[in-house]
């Protein structure tokens, strides 16, 4: 895995978000844009903008930023907005080692993630055809961040293992490189170049066999750490200075 096929340097002086979609609004929503869900299946509040004070690119990198901000919208009001952006149709790869050098925000009720999605759902819908989480954190904790693989053939019978890692100093508030290792017999997570936690692939039984895209958003509020957030800890912001990723 020391082949370089794709990459992002948003240090660079000409870096753009050409390659990414930035996804608006607060709804999940079907291929076809109808509403599975709000808060976007999650219990999540913020609503998602492309604005330039949620979503720039500055001398540290890419900036995904939340604030306590209103914005009503077909009846309803959202408390905050943020933002959310990815590669579907755009980039997507199967086995190989993904690299993310990120700077994560702390405060209560925040959840800043990176993962991926299947680019095309040949298992079934969620959770059939997987979801990898390669990094996802809870503000409240800044000395810990989490890695999961979501699977099942249906929600009735969803898998959800996750594992953790704890930093011995320092706290997610710094930057880290952050990467997965993937092939067709494992998924391993790693933290400076330090593999924390290992899981083997059952083929037939698990859907990481195919191609997925890669997710950036920074959610507030939400089921995965359901505490009241802490508006003192905002304006937050993710910053992510690089990706990479070989085969």
């Amino acid at each position: 895995m020391n082949k370089l096929i794709w990459q992002q340097d948003f240090l660079h002086s000409g870096a753009d978000l050409s390659t990414w979609n930035i996804r608006l609004g607060n709804d999940l929503l079907d291929d076809e844009g109808h509403i599975l869900a709000p808060g976007w299946g999650n219990g999540e509040q913020q609503f998602y903008t492309g604005n330039p004070g949620n979503l720039y690119i500055d001398e540290n990198g890419l900036n995904l930023c939340a604030h306590r901000e209103t914005t009503e919208t077909d009846g309803r009001s959202f408390a905050y907005t943020s933002a959310r952006i990815d590669t579907r149709d755009r980039f997507s790869f199967c086995y190989g080692k993904l690299v993310v050098r990120a700077k994560l925000p702390v405060g209560q009720g925040l959840w800043p993630a990176i993962w991926l999605l299947p680019q095309d759902k040949i298992h079934g819908f969620w959770p059939a055809s997987g979801e990898i989480d390669m990094l996802e954190a809870k503000g409240r904790l800044p000395q810990e961040v989490f890695g999961t693989l979501h699977y099942g053939k249906d929600w009735d019978h969803k898998v959800t293992e996750e594992f953790s890692h704890r930093f011995e100093s320092g706290s997610i508030n710094e930057f880290h490189d952050y990467a997965l290792e993937w092939d067709a017999s494992s998924m391993r997570w790693l933290v400076d170049g330090n593999c924390y936690a290992e899981r083997s692939l059952l083929p037939g039984l698990m859907p990481f066999d195919v191609p997925f895209y890669l997710v950036l958003n920074l959610a507030v509020g939400g089921w995965y750490d359901n505490v009241p957030v802490d508006e003192e800890a905002l304006p937050a912001k993710m910053t992510v200075a690089g990706i990479w990723v070989y085969e």
